[in-house]
């Protein structure tokens, strides 16, 4: 992985993070969160390694679209996690802004993608 590809550095430094958590919560026996929470987790990263091939702009856009997607709807699992007190609160808050700071940067890069197809 290139280093100067940070969407994909961070999606991946997030996704081993969710691993660790995918762990965790499987030794407290809490099976479908642990399964949920990785497949969510994970895929935000692979769509982005998946879009870096994209046929056209408009299929970048639609793997990045559904990366944010995975991280919107982790975000949420990371949020019942904590209600529910299978994370503390450090480790949600801590887990939360690496999620949102991938949120953000896809945003960003879905957002100049699309100017990008604007353009003439």
């Amino acid at each position: 992985m290139e280093e100067k590809n940070i969407i994909l550095k961070l999606a991946t430094d997030f996704a081993v993070r969710i691993i660790g958590l995918s762990k965790v919560l499987i030794a407290q026996k809490a099976y479908s969160l642990a399964d949920q929470i990785l497949r969510n987790g994970t895929s935000i990263g692979a769509n982005i390694s998946e879009s870096e091939f994209g046929q056209s702009m408009d299929d970048f856009i639609s793997k990045m679209s559904i990366a944010l997607k995975e991280a919107n709807e982790t975000k949420y699992w990371l949020l019942l996690l904590h209600k529910s007190d299978y994370i503390n609160k450090v480790e949600y808050e801590s887990m939360n802004n690496d999620c949102m700071k991938i949120i953000g940067t896809l945003v960003k890069i879905i957002n100049t993608s699309k100017a990008k197809r604007q353009e003439p």
